[in-house]
């Protein structure tokens, strides 16, 4: 059982928006206890103790003044610097189940102060190895069994006259993390409101100077129709570009929901502290190049006043509404009304997504400048689309992640709503961080990210282009329901380019049926091939170009139509316009239609049709390519189910965690376990090793071998000492060794080469024929457990045939981990050869991602080669790597 740990206090979200702060109660809070209780109304004392008597209140303050000691933690929730709230438990005898005490000041009821505090008491508990809650309460105290019941845990009540005696269960399952999850989601959603949605707004730092930052923001807001009050923040000023200015934020005439701050970096913590004294409740910061210091005290500033943050260092927020209508930017142009939502790091990306939306008639419905993004985040952002009931398309640019497994868990839920789009930045080999094991040297920040992506099903692109391509195709067409297209083009070689960039993009160019040839025939010219690429020729006219698009779309033997239509002397003789048999049909087509118009000027466009619907027409073929390939890729992620994390019968988890511990214990560095307790680790989790054994001389090798050996009297020896990982690297290995004296000479090698640095060798029997594979776990510091699967043996690092998704995995994710990489047909009989276990290698995939989410402490695990044949998988070389790291419950309620 572990003691308490002292904790860093936190800050999160109640129900009602407020930010208070969570920390470890002690003995220097015995007299605010005290006062917390004594101030409570008799009712309440009465449902908390079950009597009114004075002396519960000293009681509970000497219980808490008692101070840290096993088995006990007591968390507090404050506003202000005032106790709120409070919640204690205690271990009973048997060390698996705590009683709990959960009190909340008066005036503080209903507003989330207990369920919060439970949360963070549970997860606390969960780490100290508790597994259940009790508690008593009187019958008539709905209010706590309320509580209890909304947890999302499993709770049992047992009635004794006027007391209930509850049971919660602690496991974190599906339906505690969505009850958390949706907690959360209000809570942030309230809490934005006066950023987002300000019924009055202060500018500091709109200088004199017309050129300033702050006044072009002040400009932005006072010529963008904005709905609500303006002011201005002074020392000295009367007045600034017309708008009144006070020379201090305590002298406005109205305290504003949202400040803006455009002052020196050195000047802004000074100045969010002067706005929560006044009860502003957000601020936007457009200064940059704060240091450590001001960075801190102007975050201190936020979480004592409860404000919410955008920024620093960014370029500003804007809300099209058409009640708010907010422009506090200092972009040069003001964003056009629509409906898709963007959220950026970069104020130069912001600007180009803006002008690209502009332009394609999309416009935004909300845009925010992240910044350094010290507080709000794009899962922030991510909720507010969710529910404000005016975004239908999510634009994202983050170049870091503070909780990725929460935003992935968000933007899952987001994406089956609407499309969210993102540009994957920082691709490049510079982002390659070293790594001392084939596991961590795959796992790149680019895989890592992709992972994220794909299994959130958000639709990544590699350049600002190609996400706005991707963002016209999903706002203006159906989803395709697969990737078979047909071209169609008024020029053979266009038409052929087109085929060439649906197939590099992934995209499938089939055959047309004989029905369907035969009827285009029967509406195209003479001289058009009427096989898929189709060529309409430069003779085709308006109407039979439209009745072609048209039999292509209606038909079930493609999923989408790319058009290319080249200018030709034959249309403009007879007056054809060939794009507007693009945009006349009497109707929404069934799939979608994209075009290719090579002499448009724009990258991109949208072409308004005679109904309600738009065609995006491209400059060039590959971007439509690559446009229709995301929108397919998108139907395909909406049409799967969204996978199970199974349940795995014979796991140990609490053995294995108690190894992990041990070691550290003995080696607070860290380090890679010995082949011993690697091998009791894995069978922690049932994951299969070829028989071995351990031997410190020449003759225990020997006597290893006579047992070992197969049929054929083969074995394998390998040399072993800490820190010894790529055994291949240093010829630490020796292969085939048929009789005693090549085990005698074997080992007598590796001792002259390698001397006192090796400890022992391990001793195996050769293995028999089968695919080689690779397996492997790495905890990425930011993004957690990272399952990592691929084509193994001394090449895996040179093919780097690999995939990768984030842990816990479900059954979907093993799939796309067994069919992914280029080897997967070795995995399913290619050329005769018998398939390999696959329900085995399912079970080694799930069975690794169970023991990467049980331990935060596994830094890597390393199995390669595994050998995968048709009647099992087995792990023949495995490493195992560990680092003193505290659990972190990247779901549980907290502000950043």
């Amino acid at each position: 059982m572990m003691t308490g740990i002292q904790e860093a206090p936190v800050h999160a979200l109640l129900a009602d928006g407020t930010t208070v702060r969570i920390r470890q109660a002690g003995p220097a809070d015995r007299a605010e206890v005290q006062r917390l209780y004594e101030a409570m109304s008799p009712q309440n004392l009465r449902m908390r103790f079950f009597s009114v008597s004075p002396a519960s209140a000293r009681q509970a303050a000497e219980r808490v003044a008692e101070g840290d000691r096993p088995g006990y933690r007591v968390l507090a929730a404050e506003y202000e610097g005032r106790l709120v709230g409070l919640a204690e438990y205690e271990v009973l005898p048997g060390g698996s189940t705590a009683e709990i005490s959960v009190a909340v000041a008066d005036g503080w009821h209903n507003r989330g102060v207990g369920t919060l505090l439970l949360e963070h008491l549970a997860d606390a508990a969960r780490t100290a190895g508790v597994t259940a809650f009790s508690a008593d309460a009187l019958a008539e105290n709905h209010d706590v069994l309320k509580v209890f019941h909304d947890l999302g845990l499993r709770v049992t009540r047992h009635f004794n006259g006027p007391e209930v005696h509850c049971t919660v269960e602690l496991t974190e399952d599906e339906t505690y993390l969505s009850a958390v999850e949706a907690r959360g989601r209000v809570a942030g959603i309230i809490s934005l409101e006066p950023l987002l949605r300000p019924r009055a707004v202060a500018v500091i730092g709109a200088g004199r100077r017309s050129g300033s930052v702050g006044r072009a923001i002040l400009r932005n807001i006072r010529n963008g129709s904005y709905a609500g009050r303006l002011s201005v923040v002074h020392p000295e000023a009367a007045a600034i570009a017309g708008v009144h200015a006070c020379r201090s934020v305590a002298e406005l005439p109205q305290v504003p929901d949202l400040a803006v701050i455009a002052v020196p970096a050195a000047a802004v913590a000074e100045v969010a502290e002067e706005c929560g004294r006044a009860g502003v409740r957000a601020l936007l910061v457009v200064s940059a190049g704060l240091d450590t210091h001001e960075s801190s005290a102007l975050m201190d500033a936020c979480r004592r006043h409860g404000m919410r943050l955008v920024g620093p260092n960014c370029l500003g927020l804007a809300n099209t509404e058409g009640d708010v209508h907010l422009d506090a930017t200092f972009a040069a142009r003001h964003p056009g009304p629509g409906t898709a939502g963007v959220a950026v790091q970069s104020g130069g990306v912001g600007i180009a997504l803006l002008d690209g939306l502009a332009r394609l008639g999309i416009g935004v419905s909300t845009f925010v400048s992240l910044g350094d993004k010290y507080d709000v985040s794009g899962n922030d952002m991510l909720q507010w689309w969710e529910s404000d009931g005016h975004t239908d398309l999510a634009l994202l640019h983050l170049e870091s992640f503070g909780n990725p497994r929460a935003f992935s868990r968000t933007a899952r839920r987001v994406a089956r709503a609407m499309p969210v789009l993102t540009v994957d930045a920082g691709r490049s080999e510079a982002g390659r961080r070293a790594a001392a094991s084939h596991t961590a040297a795959a796992a790149t920040p680019t895989m890592t990210r992709q992972a994220l992506f794909t299994q959130a099903g958000i639709t990544a692109t590699r350049t600002i282009g190609e996400l706005l391509d991707t963002a016209a195709l999903l706002h203006a067409q159906p989803l395709p329901r697969g990737t078979k297209v047909a071209v169609v083009s008024n020029a053979g070689g266009a038409g052929v380019l087109a085929a060439d960039a649906c197939v590099d993009a992934g995209l499938v160019i089939p055959p047309l049926a004989a029905d369907v040839v035969d009827e285009l025939r029967t509406l195209l010219p003479d001289g058009a091939t009427a096989t898929n690429p189709v060529d309409v020729t430069a003779a085709v006219g308006e109407e039979r170009l439209q009745a072609c698009i048209g039999l292509l779309a209606r038909h079930g033997a493609v999923d989408s139509v790319l058009v290319s239509l080249v200018p030709t002397a034959v249309a403009t003789a007879t007056g054809e316009d060939l794009v507007r048999a693009l945009t006349s049909a009497p109707g929404p087509l069934a799939r979608p239609v994209v075009a290719v118009l090579p002499a448009q000027a724009a990258r991109v466009g949208l072409l308004p049709t005679a109904g309600r619907s738009t065609v995006p027409a491209y400059s060039d073929a590959e971007d439509a390519a690559r446009a229709l390939a995301h929108a397919a890729a998108r139907a395909d992620w909406l049409a799967r189910p969204q996978g199970a994390v199974p349940e795995l019968p014979d796991v140990e988890t609490m053995r294995a965690r108690d190894l992990a511990n041990a070691y550290l214990e003995a080696r607070p560095e860290g380090g890679w376990l010995d082949p011993r307790t690697t091998a009791v680790l894995l069978g922690c989790y049932g994951i299969r090793q070829i028989p071995w054994a351990w031997a410190r001389d020449e003759n225990e090798a020997v006597a290893a071998a006579e047992r070992l050996a197969g049929p054929d009297g083969r074995v394998v020896m390998k040399a072993y000492w800490p820190g010894l990982v790529h055994k291949s690297e240093h010829h630490a290995l020796h292969l085939d060794l048929q009789n005693a004296a090549q085990v005698r000479g074997a080992h007598r090698d590796l001792v002259t080469r390698f001397g006192d640095r090796m400890t022992g060798v391990v001793v195996q029997p050769l293995a028999e024929r089968g695919t080689e594979l690779f397996a492997g776990v790495v905890q990425d510091e930011v993004f957690g457990p990272l399952v990592v699967f691929g084509l193994g043996g001394t090449a895996t690092e040179l093919l780097a045939d690999h995939a990768a998704r984030l842990a816990p995995l479900t059954d979907l994710d093993v799939h796309d981990l067994l069919t992914s990489p280029r080897c997967s047909p070795l995995l399913f009989g290619y050329a005769g050869s018998p398939p390999a276990d696959l329900g085995a290698l399912e079970q080694l995939l799930h069975r690794l991602s169970r023991m990467a989410a049980d331990l935060p402490q596994l830094a890597e695990a390393d199995l390669n080669p595994v050998l995968a044949g048709a009647h099992g998988v087995t792990a023949l070389d495995t490493r195992v790597r560990v680092v003193p790291r505290r659990p972190h419950d990247p779901y549980l309620r907290r502000l950043r």
